[in-house]
């Protein structure tokens, strides 16, 4: 074995490790481990009692994740990575006071932490990230500083993995700031951030200091000499396995599927490395520790597995389901390979610090290993149990094994922290026994305190309708159940709006691959929702405006929040309008003024249309997002948009070109498709619903001429086109005679809003919108008429987007002699008879032509005069 001055282990030979180094227990390290191993130990406690309350409490899931990882795993790297680091660059001890310093405020942040997420309290979470931050930041310096003029040694590349492992840490710690707070924007790019807050947590933070570790470990730990290959394999699997994690986890947090693909394809061919060096190493003598090394084997194996299994789903799925399918791996990572790497370690290393000779040594490993065959088989069952797909119950066993596992473990170790606290003063048994109670008072007082807050605030279906009714300003005079779908980190409607005095039902559906649930402020909650699960809330008489979202951490910020808004209160400023409009040319019924001015800076969109543009090839790209429009004089409203615009870009080509659209969705909240009616092919693919951050290209050969739609091909469709997501694709038939003018007008209809809720889905339904439109915008061309001169020609292509109803195109004081309707000429010049209308259904499109005869200012309208004195008016303004 090779020998490491004031290492891990000491110095000795293949025998097994020679006594605990002296300069450790005279600086007083050995007295800082006990401790620090005691909070080790109350954080797994903390994450055993948080985890066996999961199903009653569901945030206790994530908090028994992140008091598991957070608190006890991070206490424990923190402390083996500066004294491993110490020993292989043969460096000096630091000021013990600082590194004590460190230590407790990374555990003072993390506790921070769980109780600001837990309780959305925005100001104790940041000031505990931005403490744990700091607290790493002064781990790196110091892990930078040990190099500087050490005398280094053969296994002096390790340490290079301590410092990019504590830089992981402080990646992970800004993500998960951004995820609690909300600063990750919507379901898109929270998904994103998600995944990379989870790969730089695990595969960096947790992974490289024990692939970085395990160099110098394994062969210690089974008693035999190290490969001379050691230092070159350990420095190609660092480049591999940390240049992979920055690539993956930045592209993840820019919602890039294979690009991050490939960054953990260079990290899983980075851990194969390692793995086939350390199985190299193995040799037919007798381990040191037979438990600690089948258990940091085993651990490496699930690592490896888990890698494998991520790269492959992150290669196959979208952004949202691989999160979804990551999830899944939880158990493998968190526990085949975290915990079992950590009570493997711990196995191995705490009879080396706390023990004070050879015979202290072997009794204090006799303990830890004691039971060790059925803990192992025990726990790597339960993993695998939890992991593959079967029923309910063979997960819940499988959870149920492995935390007994991690229990037994806990129960051995407890001990043996208690008689090393006996013997940490050398002189008598008083001060360690003085000690003691403060350590294990601290430690209980922790469990209680947690305990306690866990009671508190457990939440559950608490609200009584008898309660709420009694509450209310008397009985209710209607019941209204409303369905409540759960899905893309949005609750859906994000509104409702009830009569006061509403006996109010909820009817609570999780469509989403990730787990929801719905809590109502002062009021009852459903449990924790699996995909397709459903729960029905009784909200009792609603009198007051309230507030609903879901409890995950993290979820409530990212935006799953719905308002319940009753309307005959103060608090409610908008109502729904479903009466249609009152025929008033500038005013509608629910108070759009469309002879108001627009807002300062506004535009007109520009209704000329180009040539189609050369070569048989377009290729365009579309981005779906979320966009404020203004959408009337004067009002503003929040639409869903290709291209940034309502209608999105138009589109032109001739017959037989081909057409090659990369849609890209940017949209934080929803999934979107398109459908361009223009071409001929089957659907299921081209037309499908791409996740937030996904894209697919779309081709098609426009075989046929005419004036076509296309829109969102994700259901609801009538919510989708109703919220502005439709466009126009010109295909010229052949021949096209060249004229002064063209111009594209889309008609469609505008519901305001917030989109998605249940008045504007009211709306929608009920076929009564809010104002009829010209490209998006109602009475633009009426504010900024088109232009053109008398005796020129002009061309109107006019579709039909809907989404409900049709339109009666109609210029005052002209007469087309050319229509040009659905892919064929219905009129042509030089015909004797003249057309006063293009007639078109929703989804139809076509054209016609006039010459303007003198100056003046003809009005362009809809001549459903319905339509036209609530917007679907425009002017052409003729000059001489």
């Amino acid at each position: 074995m090779t020998t490491v001055a004031d290492g891990p282990t000491g110095t000795g030979d293949a025998s097994g490790p020679a006594k605990y180094p002296n300069r450790f227990r005279a600086s007083g390290v050995q007295a800082r481990h006990l401790r620090a191993h005691v909070l080790v130990a109350a954080w797994l406690g903390l994450a055993l009692l948080a985890a066996a309350v999961q199903e009653t409490m569901p945030v206790a899931r994530w908090l028994s994740v992140h008091m598991f990882l957070l608190g006890a795993v991070t206490t424990a790297v923190l402390i083996w990575s500066e004294h491993f680091a110490v020993a292989l660059l043969h460096a000096r001890i630091p000021d013990q006071r600082w590194s004590t310093a460190r230590l407790v405020t990374a555990n003072l942040a993390v506790a921070g932490l769980l109780l600001g997420v837990w309780t959305a309290t925005a100001v104790l979470t940041a000031v505990s990230a931005a403490s744990l931050v700091a607290a790493a930041g002064a781990h790196l310096v110091m892990l930078v500083r040990l190099g500087r003029g050490a005398l280094g040694g053969r296994l002096k590349p390790i340490v290079s993995y301590y410092r990019a492992a504590t830089a992981a840490l402080i990646a992970g710690a800004v993500l998960g700031w951004m995820l609690s707070s909300g600063g990750a924007g919507g379901p898109g790019r929270y998904a994103g951030l998600r995944l990379a807050h989870l790969h730089v947590t695990l595969l960096g933070w947790i992974g490289l200091p024990v692939l970085g570790t395990l160099f110098m470990l394994w062969p210690t730990v089974l008693g035999v000499r190290m490969k001379d290959r050691t230092t070159t394999v350990s420095r190609w699997v660092l480049w591999l396995t940390g240049s992979g994690l920055l690539v993956a986890a930045a592209a993840l947090a820019l919602g890039r599927r294979l690009p991050a693909a490939a960054g953990v394809a260079l990290y899983a061919a980075g851990a194969a490395l390692a793995v086939h060096l350390l199985v190299r190493t193995v040799r037919g003598s007798r381990p040191v520790s037979a438990a600690a090394a089948w258990m940091l084997a085993t651990a490496t194996c699930w690592l490896l597995i888990a890698v494998a299994a991520d790269l492959a789903r992150l290669a196959a799925r979208p952004l949202a389901e691989a999160q979804a399918a990551i999830d899944a791996l939880l158990p493998v990572l968190l526990i085949g390979f975290v915990a079992q790497i950590l009570i493997g370690a711990l196995t191995y290393l705490l009879p080396v610090v706390l023990s004070s000779g050879p015979g202290d040594r072997a009794t204090v490993r006799a303990l830890l290993e004691r039971g060790w065959l059925p803990r192992l088989a025990a726990l790597n069952t339960g993993v695998a149990l939890a992991a593959l797909p079967l029923p309910d119950p063979a997960a819940t066993t499988g959870m149920l094994l492995a935390a007994l596992a991690g229990a037994a473990f806990l129960t051995l170790a407890v001990p043996v922290l208690v008689r090393s606290g006996r013997k940490a003063s050398p002189d008598a048994g008083a001060a360690g026994a003085s000690r003691r109670p403060a350590l294990w008072g601290t430690a209980a007082g922790v469990v209680l305190t947690v305990l306690a807050v866990l009671v508190a605030n457990s939440g559950g279906d608490t609200g009584d309708p008898a309660v709420a009714s009694a509450a209310g300003s008397g009985a209710a005079t209607a019941t209204r159940t409303i369905e409540v779908t759960l899905a893309d980190m949005r609750i859906r409607p994000a509104r409702l709006d009830v009569a006061a005095g509403t006996a109010l039902r909820l009817k609570v559906t999780n469509a989403d691959v990730q787990r929801h649930d719905l809590k109502v402020e002062d009021g009852p909650s459903t449990p924790m929702l699996g995909k397709g699960d459903s729960h029905t809330l009784d909200l009792g008489t609603v009198t007051e405006d309230r507030e609903a979202w879901c409890t995950l951490p993290g979820h409530r910020a990212a935006g799953m929040t719905m308002d319940i808004v009753v309307k005959d209160t103060a608090k409610n400023g908008t109502a729904e309008h479903a009466d249609g409009h009152d025929g008033h040319s500038t005013t509608a019924s629910n108070g759009l003024d469309l002879a108001a001015d627009f807002s300062d800076g506004w535009q007109a969109r520009d209704a000329g249309l180009a040539p189609a543009p050369g070569g048989t090839v377009h290729e365009v790209e579309l981005h779906a997002a979320h966009t404020t429009v203004e959408v009337a004089p004067g009002v503003k409203q929040q639409m869903w948009t290709f291209g940034g615009t309502a209608p999105g870009p138009t589109l032109r080509g001739k017959v037989g070109d081909v057409f090659e659209i990369t849609l890209v969705n940017d949209d934080t909240g929803m999934g979107h498709g398109i459908d361009f009616h223009a071409g001929a092919l089957a659907p299921d693919k081209p037309m499908r619903t791409l996740d937030p951050g996904e894209q697919l290209v779309y081709r098609f050969r426009a075989e046929k001429a005419g004036a076509w739609l296309y829109h969102c091909s994700t259901s609801p469709m009538l919510q989708h086109m109703g919220n502005g997501m439709y466009g126009a694709v010109i295909i010229d038939p052949p021949g096209l005679a060249k004229v002064d003018h063209e111009y594209v007008l889309v008609s469609s209809e505008l519901y305001t809003g917030t989109p998605g809720s249940t008045a504007q889905v009211t709306k929608m339904r009920r076929n009564t919108p809010d104002a009829w439109l010209f490209n998006g915008i109602a009475n633009q061309y009426t504010q900024r008429p088109l232009k053109a001169k008398a005796g020129e020609r002009a061309r109107f292509w006019v579709v039909a987007a809907g989404p409900s109803d049709g339109i009666a195109f109609h210029i005052v004081g002209t007469v087309f002699d050319t229509v040009y309707k659905e892919g064929a000429y219905a009129l042509k010049s030089g015909d004797a008879g003249g057309a006063q209308v293009l007639d078109l259904a929703p989804a139809q499109g076509g054209f016609v032509e006039t010459t303007f005869p003198e100056a003046g200012h003809y009005p362009f309208v809809d001549h459903d005069m319905r339509h036209a004195e609530a917007g679907a008016h425009g002017m052409v303004e003729v000059s001489e």
